[in-house]
Order: structure tokens, then C-alpha cells, then sequence
């Protein structure tokens, strides 16, 4: 079966209904492209386990250095993924809000899924 269209019939309504509706996306981009990497997507769906974690956990978690771990949490702190406080001696990490706990949540079943149906 080809996977595209036999002939060309552009849809006039639906293509200006879409380009009425259209969004700037640039920060969706943004979202997605950091956690598009895995060690990042790691720490964020840690990050949905447990509440909050320090730097040495979360280093644990990913098999790296403190200051790998840092580096990737700085990177989800600065595109508002994550948050962090200090607690005494030691940094706190969290995920900014519930929206980014879902993403990851349903990104994760949505992949199992499709481990289920292939």
C-alpha cells in the first residue's frame, strides 16, 4: 500500500481552518528536543517516581558523575522542566509542574503500547 495519496486534492475549509488555528511551536520544539535525550528523559521520569531527588541520586540513577547529572538538570531547569532548592548542603530536584510529570507519564505508555502491539 503506498503511503501517499493517489492524486492531489487539497482541501480548501480544512487546510485554512488549520492555518487559522496555527500556533507558534517554537517552545513545544524546545520541550520535546530536551527530552528527546534519553539521559535527560531518564531523569525526568526519575523524576515522576520520586518526587524530588538530590544531584547524588539522581547521578546514581543515570550511572554518572554528579556533575553530568547536573549539567542535564541545569539543562531542564533552564527550559522550565524542572525546578531545584537547596536543603542544607545538597540540591533538590523536582519537575517544575504536573504538565511535565504527564508528558512524561503518557510518553511512557504510549511507547509500552506500542511495544505491545509490534
Amino acid at each position: 500500500m503506498k503511503e501517499i495519496c493517489e492524486i492531489t486534492k487539497v482541501h480548501p475549509e480544512r487546510v485554512e481552518n488549520v492555518q487559522n488555528q496555527m500556533t507558534d511551536l517554537a517552545d513545544v520544539a524546545i520541550l520535546f528536543k530536551a527530552l528527546a535525550d534519553e539521559t535527560r528523559l531518564k531523569i525526568a521520569y526519575a523524576l515522576t517516581i520520586e518526587d524530588e531527588m538530590c544531584v547524588c541520586d539522581i547521578a546514581a540513577v543515570i550511572g554518572g558523575s554528579t556533575a553530568t547529572a547536573s549539567h542535564h538538570l541545569r539543562y531542564l531547569r533552564e527550559r522550565k522542566l524542572a525546578k531545584s532548592e537547596r536543603k542544607g548542603k545538597q540540591i533538590y530536584y523536582s519537575l517544575s509542574d504536573k504538565h511535565v510529570h504527564q508528558l512524561v507519564t503518557i510518553a511512557h505508555e504510549h511507547a509500552k503500547e506500542g511495544e505491545e502491539i509490534g
